[in-house]
């Protein structure tokens, strides 16, 4: 690439998360280069709960006081405040990627795109930088001991799995012993399979993913609705595989991109060919402002159990070069709604995991280490 720095941008958005000393994620945005919304939500607690999403609100069990977190990192320039997502830049890092997706069981076919035969590679180069402060390097030693005896499950769709293989990539770059890191039911990870778990057998920790792309129950239409309405969704009801996500450490959610009307009415379903560039965009067109994120801002400042955001819409929005294009399973259709891994979905994890890490959620730890049970 020409230049080490790539796309320098600065933005508002109607709700700023601020650093000093960690980040959060997740995003949206629809154009000629990729459809997808994104949110996560961590879920810092191990008591079960009860999630209900309505109109585009959260609801859980009112018992624990009330604790929004503002995800932050340190800072290593003037010590001021550091604005993660919307103020920095993609630059040149020649000690990326962090893994071999050849090397790793746990990445689907689809997402290897150079395994499938892309040949450029300055899009896994690419790390992100805010401005005044620096996202702490992965150190895989220390995170794989912060995540002994811990439970780690996401929840969500195709995105959410591809940053659940990701962090098992990136975990498994520590382990010695390559076969004590394993699926619990000995699948191969295809998007066929609703529940997938790995397991750091030395560890003694989980990593599991469940297919829900609306997060709330599914079915087909009820008697005599109109013709129109071929499946229906209870607002008011987790999906019915909500039981399973009891006693995590972790709860990670996406879902955004279900509800947009083309996926939850069938509209314009139409294939649309993209394109996927050599080099980040300099600028998004407007395509990291959603409505989504404002009304999940909105509400998850009111909840009551320990919540961090991690809104990554807009540091992503630039990385259209890092989509799989036709190096997926599909080579005949351009799929510029996920992503190349290595790649995007790393950086995402090294913010969750520099979080985690912070001084600032060591009593969420304590809390999960004393009151939680992993999965066996």
């Amino acid at each position: 690439m020409g230049s080490d720095k790539l796309s320098s941008f600065s933005r508002s958005v109607s709700f700023k998360q601020r650093a000093t000393n960690l980040g959060s994620p997740r995003f949206s945005r629809k154009s000629w280069v990729s459809r997808n919304f994104t949110v996560l939500i961590v879920f810092g607690s191990a008591v079960s709960f009860l999630l209900a999403i309505s109109g585009g609100y959260l609801y859980v069990l009112p018992s624990l006081t009330k604790a929004f977190h503002e995800v932050s990192i340190p800072t290593t320039s003037n010590g001021g405040e550091c604005d993660i997502y919307d103020d920095g830049d993609w630059v040149l890092d020649n000690s990326y990627p962090l893994y071999n997706a050849s090397d790793c069981p746990f990445v689907e076919q689809g997402f290897n795109c150079l395994g499938n035969g892309r040949t450029d590679k300055d899009y896994l180069k690419l790390r992100w930088k805010p401005k005044g402060c620096d996202i702490p390097r992965f150190d895989v030693e220390s995170t794989l001991e912060m995540l002994r005896n811990k439970r780690v499950v996401f929840v969500g769709d195709s995105m959410g799995r591809t940053q659940w293989e990701s962090l098992i990539c990136l975990l498994m770059t520590g382990v010695r012993d390559k076969a004590s890191v394993f699926e619990v039911n000995g699948n191969q990870i295809t998007k066929q399979i609703r529940f997938l778990g790995v397991r750091f057998g030395s560890f003694n920790f989980s990593v599991e993913f469940y297919r829900s792309v609306y997060l709330v129950q599914h079915n087909w239409s009820p008697k005599r609705a109109p013709k129109r309405v071929r499946s229906t969704l209870r607002l008011h009801k987790l999906d019915d595989i909500s039981a399973e996500w009891r006693n995590a450490d972790m709860l990670i959610f996406n879902s955004g991109q279900w509800w947009v009307p083309e996926k939850l009415f069938g509209t314009n379903l139409t294939l649309r060919e993209c394109e996927v560039p050599n080099q980040p965009l300099l600028e998004t067109r407007g395509q990291d402002n959603s409505s989504f994120s404002d009304a999940i801002f909105s509400v998850v400042k009111t909840m009551t159990i320990p919540v961090t955001i991690m809104h990554i819409t807009p540091m992503s929005a630039f990385r259209s070069d890092a989509h799989v294009g036709t190096w997926g399973d599909k080579p005949s259709l351009s799929d510029c709604s996920h992503w190349c891994l290595p790649g995007v979905p790393d950086v995402w994890n090294e913010i969750l995991l520099s979080y985690l890490h912070s001084t600032h959620s060591s009593t969420i730890w304590e809390r999960m280490t004393s009151n939680s049970t992993i999965a066996r």
